[in-house]
C-alpha cells in the first residue's frame, strides 16, 4: 500500500499545474514557515482571479500565516477588494495535554501554541498589506458567530461584523472526516453560486486523512463542479440549493 501511495504521489506531482512565476511567493516561502502545496498556490491564484463577487473569503486553519499571506497576495495581484477572514485556535491535533512537553525539550505545547500564534500575527502584519481579520476560535464556534452575524474582535484587537455570503473558502483545519465534513457543511450554507472551496490535504494519495473521503462525496453532488485536482481538490458551487 505504501508503494502504491508513493507512485500516486509521484504521478500527481508530475501532473500538477503550477501558478505563474511569482518572485513574491518565492521570497514569502523562504521566510514564512508553513505547509503549502505547490498545487494549492495554483488553485488560490485561479480562485482569486475568478471570484464571483466581492464577498468575503474564509480560511479555516492559519498556522503561521503562509497560506493567509498567499491569498492576500493574489487578491492584491487580481485587484480584488474581498475581505479575508480566517480562524484558528492554534490547538493542534494530538496535543490535547497543553502542559506536556515537545519531545525531550522543556517547551510545553501551550508555549508552542502561543509562539505559533505570535508568529502568525507577525507574519501577516509584515507580508499582508491589507491585514486579514483572524478569529481565535475553533471553526464550529467561528461559524456560530458567522450564522448570527455577530460582532467580534480579532487577534489584533480590531472589531468586525461577521456573516453573509462567502465567495471562496480554503479549508485546512482538522483533517478527520467528521471535522472536515462539519467545515464543509458550514461553508456550504453560505457559499454563493459560483463560489469556490479548496480542501487542503485532500489528494487521492492522502488516504489516511478523512478529507479525501469527503471530497469523493462532494464529487457526486449535483451542486458542485470539480474545477481541478491539483492534487488537492478545488470545487465551484453551481447551484445554491
Amino acid at each position: 500500500m505504501k508503494a502504491i501511495n508513493g507512485l500516486r504521489y509521484l504521478w500527481h506531482l508530475y501532473k500538477q499545474r503550477k501558478a505563474s512565476p511569482d518572485s513574491f511567493i518565492n521570497w514569502l516561502r523562504f521566510a514564512n514557515p508553513g505547509m503549502l502545496n505547490e498545487g494549492n498556490i495554483y488553485c488560490i491564484e485561479y480562485a482569486t482571479e475568478n471570484l464571483p463577487s466581492d464577498n468575503p473569503i474564509i480560511e479555516i486553519g492559519s498556522f503561521c500565516g503562509l497560506s493567509t499571506n498567499a491569498i492576500s497576495h493574489y487578491l492584491r495581484k487580481a485587484n480584488r477588494a474581498n475581505r479575508l477572514i480566517t480562524c484558528d485556535k492554534w490547538h493542534f491535533e494530538g496535543t490535547e495535554n497543553q502542559g506536556s512537553f515537545l519531545g525531550s525539550s522543556d517547551i510545553t505545547h501551550e508555549q508552542y501554541r502561543r509562539f505559533v500564534k505570535e508568529t502568525y500575527i507577525r507574519n501577516v502584519g509584515f507580508f499582508s498589506g491589507k491585514l486579514p481579520h483572524t478569529m481565535e476560535c475553533f471553526s464550529n464556534d467561528f461559524f456560530d458567530l458567522w450564522d448570527n452575524c455577530a460582532a467580534a474582535t480579532d487577534v489584533m484587537g480590531r472589531n468586525i461584523r461577521l456573516g453573509g455570503p462567502i465567495s471562496f473558502a480554503y479549508i485546512d483545519g482538522n483533517h478527520t472526516y467528521q471535522f472536515a465534513r462539519d467545515d464543509f457543511l458550514n461553508v456550504d450554507r453560505h457559499l454563493e453560486t459560483g463560489g469556490f472551496i479548496l480542501f487542503d490535504d485532500s489528494a487521492d494519495y492522502y488516504t489516511r486523512f478523512g478529507v479525501n473521503r469527503l471530497v469523493r462525496e462532494i464529487k457526486k453532488m449535483d451542486r458542485y463542479e470539480l474545477i481541478i485536482k491539483n492534487p488537492n481538490y478545488l470545487f465551484r458551487k453551481t447551484n445554491y440549493f
